[in-house]
């Protein structure tokens, strides 16, 4: 069925992006432009357009660079869908709801989407759509639109009091913005939810800000345990770091906001490194698209992938809608991937191979075969999970023999694809596109592990930094203060390597991120993929080691590994 979810009356220009995007990492908050390196479409702009994609991808933090773009007049005049997408659809419904600033948001069937996709790219110069009173009409085509159904929802008593305000403005608005979410979703109930992770809490653009002191000044409070992302500065020491006082400041209200609404100062994208890890089969709110595919694929918890603004209400109300990852057939895989994984492969091939397998599944779960004796480690999986969140869609995966739900599927008919040795190769080429000298080492996206910075530390081996290199590695604050007491940190601070709590990579701002730096290398496979585009400098992918290397020698590690040549 098309369905019309926002209406808002539009002439435009069409884009057609070929596969999907994240707007966090790939679109420029302040002008529109898509700047993701990887995506077809990189140097267009969707300000004004009619952006036609098959669904978004990668960070939930899309809906809160949506709402900055609507508040500044940059956004999308619409955006048309083919296949289920959360993550815009909530930024552009809090943009009209609480903003006024509309977004027309569509959903069409595959046989509606395709001919219009294909018409448009046969003369996208003259390509202008019109869509109003629920119509859509271009180039001779005219495609109906039905409005969502407002009384397909059954709501608890409780429930029907936040609505009408039993609780206060705040809830209720939180209400409504969900309720109309399980009506885009599908849920025809909400569910209860035992603890919630915000990811709004990162300084995309003011829009986040803005939202935050909103719904603060409404008197929002959680009322489950909540715990926060990493935030946009490392909160006791930016100002020594010199970062600009304006960024700082509102990166800190921002912080401070979800604080007094009761969330916990975890200030980490890794939730699941902190010893309270959610249990299988616990229905859980995590918004930042790499915990969320963690927690389902690796914990068994269950939680989709929520957009920014949306986490914040559903821990307010302690609900969310039950669809998708909430109930068991969401979570059956698509298609098998059956992965040949090269001898003597070293720990990058995790990550490199959660950013292969998330380009084939981009919309749907796979279920990973032939890994049974690789024994991963949760740092494997950690980085398997966030580099899959980037260029995938999905909110889980499956490895036979490996993650807990996989063997109740493994004797399922699905469409096999493969990943071989030539296909790590060539992706590995793709993610080093030169062989410049190093200038900076960057270490934890998502934040490092306990064992991850032991790890590099031992690597080192005591031997200096390279002069004109900068090492950072990002934590979270419970493993800074657990480095501390080991005495890592200290080993770490004297090789002249910088340890920084509260940020990542996905958040690190200039003059903390070395002004001069040109080139990077880096063992994460999301900050590979984004890196290029937020830092505006060449990143290089590695192992830990080709990264202690790079630290020590300032040179990059050749253009294949040993096990990939």
């Amino acid at each position: 069925m098309n369905r019309v979810i926002q209406e808002h009356n539009v002439r435009g220009q069409i884009l057609v992006c070929d596969v999907a995007l994240s707007f966090w990492g790939g679109v420029h908050p302040e002008t529109g432009v898509i700047m993701d390196a990887h995506h077809p479409q990189c140097g267009e702009s969707v300000a004004g357009k009619v952006v036609l994609m098959p669904s978004s991808r990668g960070s939930c933090t899309g809906s809160a660079v949506l709402l900055g773009l609507a508040l500044i007049g940059r956004a999308p005049a619409a955006l048309v869908f083919r296949e289920a997408e959360d993550v815009l659809t909530l930024g552009a419904i809090v943009a009209n709801t609480m903003y006024e600033a509309a977004i027309a948001v569509i959903r069409l069937e595959a046989q509606c989407y395709d001919p219009l996709v294909s018409a448009s790219n046969s003369n996208p110069a003259s390509a202008i759509v019109d869509i109003a009173n629920s119509l859509i009409t271009f180039d001779g085509m005219a495609i109906d639109l039905v409005a969502l159904d407002q009384d397909a929802l059954t709501l608890s008593h409780q429930d029907q009091l936040r609505l009408k305000g039993e609780e206060g403005i705040a809830v209720q608005v939180a209400m409504q913005t969900l309720c109309t979410m399980a009506l885009v979703q599908g849920a025809e109930q909400l569910t209860d939810i035992t603890r919630a992770h915000i990811d709004g809490c990162i300084y995309a653009s003011p829009a986040n800000l803005t939202f935050a002191q909103t719904v603060m000044h409404m008197g929002g409070k959680v009322c489950v345990p909540t715990t926060m992302n990493a935030i946009s500065v490392d909160y006791a020491n930016w100002r020594k770091q010199g970062i600009a006082i304006e960024f700082g400041d509102a990166a800190q209200a921002l912080a401070d906001a979800y604080v007094s609404m009761g969330a916990a100062a975890t200030f980490s994208c890794a939730p699941y490194l902190r010893a309270d890890r959610p249990a299988a089969n616990e229905p859980i709110a995590w918004a930042e698209s790499n915990a969320v595919v963690y927690a389902n694929s690796v914990l068994g918890a269950r939680t989709n992938k929520h957009p920014d603004f949306l986490d914040l209400f559903m821990a307010m109300t302690g609900r969310a809608p039950e669809v998708g990852m909430y109930r068991h057939p969401a979570r059956a895989p698509v298609m098998a991937i059956d992965v040949q994984i090269p001898e003597q492969a070293d720990e990058s091939v995790w990550p490199l191979l959660g950013w292969l397998v998330g380009q084939i599944a981009s919309e749907g779960i796979p279920l990973l075969r032939g890994l049974d004796n690789t024994q991963p480690t949760d740092d494997d999986l950690k980085a398997l999970c966030a580099a899959f969140g980037t260029t995938s869609g999905a909110a889980m995966l499956h490895i036979q023999g490996v993650t807990p739900e996989a063997q109740a599927y493994a004797d399922s008919e699905l469409p096999v694809f493969k990943i071989d040795p030539a296909d790590m190769a060539t992706a590995w080429r793709a993610l080093n596109t030169n062989q410049e000298p190093i200038d900076l080492v960057a270490l934890g996206s998502p934040h490092l592990s306990f064992d991850e910075c032991v790890k590099f530390a031992a690597l080192m081996a005591d031997k200096p930094i390279a002069k004109g290199v900068s090492v950072i590695l990002t934590v979270g604050r419970d493993i800074l203060s657990d480095l501390e007491v080991q005495g890592t940190l200290a080993d770490l601070h004297k090789l002249g390597a910088q340890v920084v709590p509260d940020i990542c990579w996905c958040s690190i701002s200039r003059p903390l991120f070395p002004i001069d730096t040109k080139n990077i290398i880096t063992n994460s496979g999301k900050y590979a993929h984004y890196g290029p585009g937020l830092s505006g400098c060449t990143v290089l992918f590695g192992s830990f080691l080709d990264c202690a290397n790079a630290a020590c020698t300032g040179l990059p590690p050749k253009a294949l590994p040993n096990w990939l040549a």
